[in-house]
Order: C-alpha cells, then sequence, then structure tokens
C-alpha cells in the first residue's frame, strides 16, 4: 500500500516533541519494514507561526511570511529524514517530482511545505495524488475535521463525513495566511 502521513506541526513541533517524533520515525520504519510505501509530509507548528509574526513585524509581505514558514517545515522534515536513517531518501523532498522519484527509489520519502499559498495540508494531498496513494492520514491534534477552527469558535462543528468537494468548500470559506490553516 502506498500511504501518505501529513504530520501536524502542533502534534510534533508546537513545543517539539521529540519524543513523539521518535514514535512516529518508528512507525514509519514499521511501515515500510511491512513492504508499505511511505511518504511523510511535515508541518512547521507554532515555531513558524512565531517565524510568521516576526516577518510580519519586519514589514514583510504574504509571501515572505509564507516562505519562511516553509524553511522552517523543511527542518522539522530534515530532523524526521535524519532521525529515519537509510530508510528515507538523502534529502528533503522539494518538489512533488522529488517526492516521486525518491519512493520509486524504495525509500520514505520526507518532504515540509512547498511553495507560498499552499498549506502542508495541500501539499500532502498533492503529493497523494501526485504518487497515486491509497491512503492520505492526517496526524494533529484535533480529533476531526471542524467547519472553523474549534479553538476560536465555540459553534464549530465537526464534520464525520466530508467529500473532497466538501473539503474544499471548507478551505474556500475561511481565509488561509501563512501558517493559519
Amino acid at each position: 500500500m502506498r500511504i501518505v502521513l501529513r504530520i501536524g506541526g502542533s502534534v510534533v513541533a508546537s513545543p517539539v516533541n521529540t519524543e513523539l517524533m521518535g514514535k512516529y520515525a518508528e512507525l514509519l520504519r514499521t511501515l515500510k519494514g511491512q513492504g508499505h510505501e511511505v511518504a511523510v509530509v511535515v508541518g512547521g507548528g507554532s515555531l513558524a507561526r512565531e517565524f510568521i509574526a516576526i516577518a510580519k513585524k519586519l514589514g514583510l509581505d504574504e509571501q515572505a511570511q509564507d516562505e519562511i514558514a516553509i524553511s522552517v517545515s523543511r527542518l522539522f522534515a530534515q530532523l524526521f529524514l535524519k532521525k529515519l536513517g537509510e530508510m528515507s531518501g538523502r534529502k528533503v523532498a522539494l518538489t512533488l517530482d522529488d517526492a516521486a522519484k525518491i519512493l520509486s527509489e524504495g525509500k520514505i520519502m520526507v518532504m515540509g511545505g512547498l511553495k507560498p499559498g499552499i498549506t502542508t495540508d495541500a501539499v500532502a494531498a498533492l503529493v497523494a495524488e501526485r504518487v497515486k496513494a491509497d491512503l492520505l492520514v492526517k496526524g494533529t491534534d484535533q480529533d476531526g475535521v471542524y467547519n472553523k477552527d474549534p479553538r476560536k469558535h465555540t459553534d464549530a462543528v465537526k464534520l464525520d463525513h466530508l467529500s473532497f468537494d466538501d473539503l474544499s468548500n471548507v478551505f474556500s470559506e475561511n481565509k488561509h495566511k501563512a501558517g493559519m490553516h
């Protein structure tokens, strides 16, 4: 089975949780050992948001803020890559073509963000589509998908079942900026 795992920065990077990162690395090794092809997309978490805030204070535009957040997500991806050792590719994937190539080489593919304006959730979906994944899983600190952020809105509704169109609607109805999703 070809699996794409999206690990939210809120899970491993807010604050940095080396124990959990180690557990995810072990899970990825186990899946690979069972014959699965595995790709992982890592977010930047609160550290990325911290750097976005700094960039904003410096007067940098939204694209620059996004670029900085992408760098942070790639830093966490680099940590995963090194923790995985020989089972992973030699470098963090920077493009969808890189991702497909690393998987075709029989390695665990690891990446962070791709380009400004695209969340790492969207990156995971793009990777899943590009490599024709059988399964896309998101590890998060929330218990499901909501129509809006349940930490900020008491009237947020958990969506137990949703199609890709429903998910697109959730994203289109809410403003998404660097570090926010």
